[in-house]
């Protein structure tokens, strides 16, 4: 079955849109990574992936840039707008695609935690911290200023 007949079960793609894609089977085996390579390659303290199987994922806008951040794997990224998609070993059967970057990111929770050799203590620390909304973090003059840019999280 052509990835036009399958209904996509998850969707995502970079900030500026120019890079999409489609899963067509939920993710398995979801989790957190805390690896150094991980930290640098999503900049942040750790990466949020989602594993598809390969047979499972297509783009459907654009193509990806791709960097070989080691002799096993391959992290692709928005030449555009820099935005991290993907983690994929390079002879592996699945990619992985950053959880931050899909359309509804909220419909896939991690399970388990991987690279806990370089897990940074404070993170240990975030429920305790104090909360506040996008919104009311800003001044109003900054509010009134605000406009989006970035790719609505749908096609």
């Amino acid at each position: 079955m052509s990835d036009n007949a399958r209904r996509p079960v998850l969707t995502g793609g970079c900030q500026c849109g120019a890079v999409r894609y489609a899963a067509y089977a939920p993710p398995e085996n979801v989790h957190v990574c805390h690896c150094r390579m991980c930290q640098k390659a999503v900049g942040g303290p750790f990466a949020a992936l989602a594993p598809i199987r390969g047979t499972d994922f297509a783009w459907t806008r654009g193509k990806p840039a791709s960097f070989a951040s080691s002799s096993l794997a391959a992290r692709d990224f928005c030449g555009h707008c820099g935005t991290p998609l993907t983690f994929r070993y390079i002879d592996g059967p699945s990619i992985s695609v950053t959880i931050g970057s899909l359309d509804q990111p909220q419909a896939v929770t991690p399970a388990s935690h991987y690279g806990v050799e370089s897990k940074l203590a404070w993170l240990d620390q975030l429920g305790a911290m104090p909360t506040n909304t996008t919104a009311a973090s800003m001044s109003p003059d900054r509010r009134a200023k605000y406009v989006n840019h970035q790719h609505p999280d749908h096609d």
